[in-house]
């Protein structure tokens, strides 16, 4: 018989919040920052991701950005994220937050910057079966025209694995506010991006963000979202609309500074039968990974194994690939299933 914790670790999975330069290991963030001169607060891994709230990760999580300067160290990281992934957490298929403002600002251009994350992610799909696409991500400390800019250049210079269009950081005013970016995503929409956005993550934001990104930008899916608990009327729309959202359990401890219990938001708005899936964020950073987040961090939340399951394959509908991938995947997840079902424990079944 499987114990729940084997099951949580094994049941196959899709990951649609995950920030690229996170799938990197701390060793080569070290090695890397060692080589170009990128200043880090320690380059002690045990001490180097401790930290004290958002705004303090953003600064490392700027750092990492500036470690990987060729297409092929993208390439490697790509690879090599990909592998730990499948290893620690059964992943199946992966989304990838990139963001070309940030690798810019070193001198990577557009072009360079896809072409290294493109091969070796694609070179990972054909060794480990592992499959992926890319949403590019607005910093929202740029301004609405660079938004734009961004998407009319995402959509001048074709990728077929860049499919969507997403918003991360904090606007330099230290907001959320989704809806100063309406132009881009209007942009996005007329071309057939795919749209997601970070919105009521913080406790610093509200339902109002969620309910921006809803109604302002209308995104297929939102990234974080748990203070749209705090909201009963808006809580129950996006219940009955089964709006997805990419949740990131062990994150939350330190972006927002919440405990990991059964009163938790995201316990909250997956016990409501929101369309949750799960997700890591940023694995490096949160010294966490794919099984970890199920393992640890659904267990925390008082999340049985039927929950999990059901997550897991939330992940699969939610994903922003083709309806024959879609089909593919849930055929896969389906085989998977049976058999771990098969072996799973009744006492923890749920």
């Amino acid at each position: 018989m499987l114990a729940l914790d084997d099951y949580l670790r094994l049941l196959p999975k899709t990951e649609l919040h995950c920030h690229f330069v996170s799938t990197m290991s701390a060793g080569m963030l070290i090695a890397q920052a060692e080589r170009y001169g990128v200043p880090l607060r320690t380059s002690d891994a045990a001490e180097l991701f401790d930290y004290a709230d958002l705004r303090e990760f953003l600064v490392d999580f700027e750092a990492a950005h500036q470690v990987l300067r060729t297409p092929q160290e993208l390439a490697r990281v790509a690879y090599d994220g990909v592998r730990l992934a499948a290893a620690d957490g059964a992943l199946r298929y992966r989304e990838y937050f990139v963001n070309p403002h940030s690798f810019a600002a070193v001198g990577l251009g557009y072009g360079p910057l896809m072409d290294g994350v493109l091969d070796g992610l694609r070179a990972a799909e054909r060794d480990f079966g592992v499959g992926f696409n890319v949403v590019v991500a607005i910093r929202k400390d740029v301004t609405p025209t660079e938004a734009t800019e961004l998407v009319q250049l995402v959509t001048d210079t074709p990728y077929p694995e860049v499919v969507g269009i997403g918003a991360d950081y904090l606007t330099a005013e230290g907001t959320e506010d989704p809806a100063r970016f309406a132009e881009a995503y209007a942009l996005a929409k007329r071309v057939g991006l795919r749209t997601t956005i970070h919105a009521g993550e913080t406790p610093h934001s509200g339902p109002e963000d969620v309910r921006a990104a809803l109604d302002v930008l209308h995104v297929d899916r939102i990234d974080h979202g748990y203070r749209v608990v705090d909201d009963a009327e808006l809580l129950a729309r996006v219940v009955d609309e089964q709006v997805p959202f990419d949740a990131t359990p062990i994150s939350t401890t330190i972006c927002s500074g919440w405990r990991l219990d059964p009163e938790h938001r995201l316990a909250t708005l997956i016990a409501a039968g929101a369309n949750v899936n799960i997700s890591t964020d940023d694995a490096l950073f949160f010294r966490t990974d794919l099984g970890r987040e199920y393992r640890e961090g659904l267990v925390a939340l008082g999340v049985d194994a039927a929950t999990a399951r059901r997550l897991a394959l939330n992940g699969v509908e939610a994903a922003f690939c083709s309806d024959d991938e879609k089909a593919a995947l849930r055929a896969r997840f389906t085989g998977e299933l049976l058999a771990l079902d098969a072996m799973l424990d009744p006492a923890v079944a749920g």
